[in-house]
């Protein structure tokens, strides 16, 4: 039986919502000065090239002009924009400007200026002479391919990844358990396909915008829409060649990230502006420049090879991926690890063998970071995709198929690093979901006439809740004078609520009101260390070091309140707003202990705690869609999308909703509508959301979330996370729809009308 919580589980307000609604002034262009410099970047036209000269005597002369810096002034110290936890994956294989230029859309000037006008004025006159390179434009040629997208002879690889930028790859390995050839040659039936994701944009409200300024001691402080304080400073250090002790990193709100906030995309180039003429800077990217010099999702392809017996038993799995990290290696040997070990133990129920083998490569488009998901989406909809083409082979419905082979709680996952399922929901999500959707009545296909069919799909999903073993999060609490408490956080708010969901969890410790936690973060000053906001890890890691602090703080308080009223601090007792001392049953204040504190006193009311976790607990979701799809022209309408998630005990649940319903809605853009397509060049088409269509809650129908509690023994009051698991099963479930609709298998995402019409026999 579920225990009853005062503040856990409860839909409390978020702790910015009436700022946000109100219109109060909160993001980085909101808080920081209106005269810094404004700087603009000179970007290639080209895809691969050499800049043989640079003239920036005309641009210099423009009023307003303060100056203009290539390759030829920066530090030549080779970096990684990537935010993770040091020693990084990721290859060091940056400069701030570069003389080799590999996408189209690479930084090849800076100017600073003191107005926005003077700075587009001087870009237009800056003359630059390249010699053009061959580009690798096609990710399927990339590896050992003649032209090398990093040549330079310092590109350095902090860890061992499989990773030679003689070969172009950033990264290659290959994970296997069981006989997985022998196994496949005895089964009954076996599928064999590849599937394409492409290089999705994250489309977050607020573009990449960062303020940097010297402050009173002529430290470098960073005002940025980040995700990654603590990573940031360290890029910056390792960029700019200063001590991390000189750089101060704050963020106020985020208008949004959804990943491509993990990586410092923007923050190097004010900082260095400001350090070169002391004075403050800001860059705030335009959306074409958010959308061509970004950090999208990574383009990856898929093949899966599945091997199961006539009676639906899935024995054996081996899953191929070839990921694009364009032109540099940011979150590349991370990303696709995902793309196989959170999509095969999804069938650890069965499994027999699996191998899971990948490539990343280098090439010269746009470079690829973090998206929500970050890896899993992409190999989820190659999985699920090849699981419902087994279960039309088979004749049997999906639904029962997956619940034949799906794990179920105690299991061990050998596709998941050993881990156990300790607490998995998935069988109940299935049936649960099943329900809600009417799926027995759904799931056949009916004509509507005049060319209109309606028809149903499903996928399952899993994620994970941190990385296992790595990433640490942490809080102070401290006790104020009027009994409430200052709550410090290191992770970022980035719309997902966490300040609040954090702020709940202090309150149930400390039983006290949520209204009495105030949160600041984060803030590398300030804010004790915190790998920062991505992995799913906010819930699951900060919020256990939450729990971890609040049950230090009570310890302090009932130590003071004893000495306080001469008791054996085993004699005490805490009882929300006050001490007692149970044997006498004196009693005193919060308030009367935090002035104590405050008077010759050698203790004080704050703890500060971290957490990492040796495991990483999956959440799971099942999601089914009904479409209806107009024969004529290939149009698809999203009718129903219904989903059912297991993130253990959701701590707010309207936010957890929130979570979920906006991450279905993302991947309905993705499999229906975002197209990124590129020019000979190398440059990507779709710049603007003139061309780059997102979806609008106009194009959804009928969406509705409900979840299926477990209880994770690992997480702070029974938690996982939810933030990336709600946007992975809307590629399988639509995919299958349509083809129930259509009677043919679109491997290849988006899946636009015109290729729906033109494969309508």
């Amino acid at each position: 039986m579920q225990k009853e919580y005062k503040s856990i589980n409860k839909s409390v307000r978020k702790k910015d919502a009436m700022q946000l609604l109100t219109g109060k002034p909160v993001y980085t262009d909101d808080v920081t000065p209106s005269d810094a410099l404004v700087v603009k970047i000179l970007r290639s036209p080209h895809a691969n090239a050499i800049v043989q000269e640079i003239n920036t005597k005309a641009a210099k002369l423009v009023p307003g002009v303060v100056d203009i810096y290539t390759w030829e002034d920066v530090p030549k110290n080779r970096f990684a924009i990537a935010g993770q936890t040091f020693p990084e994956p990721s290859p060091y294989d940056r400069l701030i400007l570069d003389r080799h230029v590999r996408f189209s859309g690479d930084a090849v000037a800076l100017i600073a200026a003191e107005n926005e006008k003077a700075a587009i004025k001087a870009m237009k006159l800056i003359k630059v002479k390249y010699e053009v390179l061959e580009p690798v434009l096609d990710f399927h040629t990339a590896k050992d391919n003649s032209v090398l997208v990093h040549p330079e002879e310092d590109w350095f690889p902090p860890c061992p990844v499989g990773g030679d930028n003689k070969r172009n790859l950033v990264a290659s390995g290959c994970d296997f358990d069981g006989d997985v050839e022998g196994i496949m040659a005895d089964c009954d039936i076996t599928i064999d396909h590849t599937y394409h994701m492409k290089a999705y944009n994250q489309a977050m409200m607020e573009p990449f915008i960062c303020y940097t300024s010297l402050d009173r001691y002529g430290r470098l402080h960073v005002v940025s829409s980040t995700q990654i304080v603590f990573h940031t400073r360290r890029i910056l250090s390792n960029a700019l060649g200063i001590p991390k002790s000189r750089i101060r990193v704050e963020k106020p709100r985020i208008g949004g990230g959804f990943g491509a906030k993990q990586t410092a995309v923007c923050d190097v180039y004010p900082a260095f502006v400001t350090m070169k003429t002391g004075r403050p800077a800001k860059i705030n990217y335009t959306r074409t420049e958010a959308q061509i010099a970004g950090s999208p999702r990574h383009e990856m392809e898929v093949r899966v090879r599945l091997g199961a017996n006539k009676d639906g038993k899935i024995r054996v799995l081996d899953l191929y991926t070839l990921s694009n990290s364009g032109a540099y290696g940011e979150h590349g040997p991370t990303t696709v690890g995902l793309s196989g070990h959170k999509s095969i133990p999804l069938y650890t129920g069965s499994l027999e063998a699996f191998r899971f083998s990948y490539d990343v490569v280098y090439t010269n488009h746009q470079a690829a970071g973090a998206y929500r998901g970050y890896g899993a989406t992409q190999g989820i909809f190659a999985l699920e995709s090849a699981v419902n083409e087994l279960a039309d082979k088979l004749g049997m419905d999906p639904t029962i198929l997956r619940d034949r082979n799906m794990v179920r709680e105690g299991m061990v996952m050998p596709a998941y690093y050993g881990e156990t399922a300790n607490a998995c929901a998935l069988d109940r999500c299935m049936e649960h979901c099943k329900k809600m959707f009417n799926w027995d009545e759904k799931y056949p296909v009916r004509d509507m006439g005049n060319g209109k069919v309606r028809a149903a799909g499903v996928g399952m999903a899993m994620q994970g809740s941190c990385i296992s073993n790595l990433d640490v999060g942490s809080a102070t609490l401290k006790l104020n004078e009027d009994g409430g408490y200052n709550l410090l956080i290191g992770a970022a708010d980035m719309g997902t609520g966490c300040d609040t969901i954090l702020a709940q969890m202090a309150a149930e410790c400390m039983d006290c009101s949520v209204d009495d936690i105030a949160v600041f973060g984060a803030d590398t000053d300030a804010s004790p260390y915190d790998s920062g906001s991505y992995a799913s890890s906010t819930t699951y890691i900060t919020g256990k070091a939450v729990e971890k602090a609040c049950a230090d703080l009570k310890k302090k308080i009932c130590e003071i309140a004893a000495q306080m009223m001469n008791c054996e601090k085993e004699d005490v007792a805490f009882e929300s707003s006050r001490v007692r001392c149970i044997s006498t049953g004196q009693t005193v204040s919060l308030s009367e202990i935090a002035y104590k504190t405050q008077l010759a006193s050698n203790s004080n009311a704050e703890a500060t705690a971290s957490h990492f976790s040796p495991v990483s607990p999956p959440p799971y979701m099942v999601g089914m869609a009904e479409i209806e799809l107009d024969k004529l022209t290939g149009e698809v309408k999203v009718l129903d999308f219904m989903a059912v998630v297991d993130c253990g005990i959701p701590i707010n649940p309207a936010l957890a909703r929130i979570q979920a319903e906006g991450g279905i809605v993302q991947g309905i853009g993705h499999t229906l509508m975002e197209n990124v397509t590129y020019d000979k060049s190398g440059r990507p088409i779709e710049s603007t959301f003139m061309q780059y269509k997102i979806p609008t809650r106009l194009d959804m129908g009928k969406l509705k979330v409900e979840f299926e509690h477990s209880y994770e023994p690992t997480g702070p009051f029974g938690a996982k996370s939810i933030g990336e698991i709600v946007i992975n099963t809307p590629a399988p479930a639509i995919a299958h729809a349509i083809y129930r609709a259509t009677g043919v298998w679109h491997r290849k995402l988006p899946i636009t009308p015109e290729q729906i019409a033109m494969s309508i026999k």
